[in-house]
């Protein structure tokens, strides 16, 4: 179709105008702006955004992702700790927990029939001291209201005896968490959303939109024009997408993108972001554990917990620093600074030697930073994950994904299936 010839824009294609984009306005002011039709939309070449796409067109949707940087799954979806999550951590009945649990189902046995690497390796979650026990038995509770299965408490004799290199006063093991590669994940979903004749256009923005009688028109624009300009103020979109669904998965930008659509009634939600660095265990042939180690839940995250890569590595992280948002062109264009700064290893050793009282000095390696978009700030309770369709926003076929952090890639799977038959009459 028509819009697939347009769909991945360049500079020179069309040209750039010097009005000001203002969304507050009728939708005749886009009258000489490309207007092309679509089946489904999905904004974002993330895990979720991925998944959605796959189960849309395996569904037998015609399926078009747009994504505004070069490749797929360069934002939050490579930059986390690769962890298939047993569902512990989430209040019962939540979508987090609901769409974990079923994720991580449907995870595993993707994984099997498609050979994508994965090892169920488990995870203890300890408590180092007599406080942190009753977190223990909370969370434990938590997992059995959730049904989450294999989950044993245990003495910390018995834990360290699985562990010769950990201390902790008490246990809770969850068998069946493990790890992943998550770009071989990704790369096989993209394959077979394109089997199925989905068409994902690199290099393309969405800044924003409207609504008017004909229904949502998503401003679209080359990603490489939006990197030349100061803010999106400059520009008017080089094309007009009218979709009959729409999938907001663009994770870091989705709030903001959301809030850039005139005519949309979004609630009250604020976006935040806590970024969370990783350090590297060096000089060791060995690793140190064989489960991936918890800590207790701190605020904003897990705590710094060790991870098992699947060629033996062993990281630590994330810790929990909580950012200011960026403007809208830096958002959109994933402008976070990822940088890790060597210092913040000294805050590190504290907090894993408490798990991990062997950890030497010197031992840790800088590795890689993440930004979580999350729905609730500093010592603000944690917020579920938000799927918002028209009944909130107004919106017929629009879907926004809100607050989509851990556990997203497990319920990745999910998340797919659940937009799939719930939004499908659009």
């Amino acid at each position: 179709m028509a819009l697939l010839r347009r769909a991945i824009l360049r500079s020179d294609d069309l040209p750039t105008l010097s009005l000001s984009y203002r969304l507050m306005c009728c939708g005749s002011r886009f009258q000489s702006v490309p207007k092309e039709k679509a089946d489904v939309l999905v904004i974002g070449a993330g895990v979720v955004g991925l998944a959605v796409a796959r189960a849309l067109a395996v569904g037998g949707r015609e399926v078009l992702v747009v994504e505004a940087k070069s490749t797929f799954g360069t934002g939050i979806s490579s930059r986390n700790s690769e962890v298939i999550h047993g569902g512990i951590y989430y209040p019962p009945d939540s979508l987090k927990a609901n769409l974990c649990m079923r994720g991580r189902n449907l995870l595993y046995k993707y994984c099997v029939d498609r050979g994508i690497s994965h090892k169920k390796i488990g995870k203890l979650i300890v408590a180092t001291g007599p406080a942190e026990i009753p977190k223990l038995n909370h969370l434990l509770r938590i997992g059995i209201e959730n049904g989450v299965d294999g989950l044993t408490m245990i003495d910390g004799s018995e834990a360290m005896q699985m562990e010769p290199e950990l201390y902790c006063s008490k246990a809770l093991l969850s068998s069946c968490s493990g790890i992943i590669d998550s770009h071989s994940l990704m790369l096989s979903l993209l394959g077979e959303a394109e089997e199925h004749g989905a068409v994902v256009s690199f290099g393309t923005s969405v800044i924003g939109g409207h609504v008017d009688e004909n229904g949502l028109h998503l401003h679209i624009i080359g990603s490489d024009i939006l990197e030349g300009v100061t803010t999106i103020s400059s520009l008017e979109p080089q094309l007009l997408v009218v979709p009959k669904l729409v999938i907001n998965a663009a994770g870091l930008a989705s709030l903001p993108l959301a809030k850039n659509i005139y005519g949309l009634r979004n609630g009250d939600f604020s976006p935040h972001y806590a970024r969370g660095c990783y350090f590297t265990l060096s000089d060791t042939k060995t690793p140190p554990f064989n489960h991936l180690i918890y800590p207790v839940p701190v605020d904003g995250g897990l705590g710094v917990h060790v991870t098992l890569e699947l060629d033996g590595r062993v990281k630590f992280g994330p810790d929990v620093e909580w950012i200011s948002s960026l403007d809208d062109k830096s958002t959109f264009l994933d402008r976070f600074d990822y940088t890790v700064d060597p210092n913040r290893a000294s805050r590190f050793y504290p907090e894993i030697r408490r798990y991990y009282p062997n950890l030497k000095d010197g031992s840790l390696s800088i590795g890689y930073s993440g930004i979580r978009p999350k729905l609730s700030g500093p010592k603000q309770p944690p917020v579920d994950f938000i799927i918002q369709g028209e009944e909130v926003h107004g919106v017929p076929g629009l879907v926004n994904l809100f607050g989509i952090e851990s556990p997203g890639l497990t319920s990745c799977l999910a998340i797919g299936e659940y937009i799939l038959s719930k939004f499908s009459r659009y």
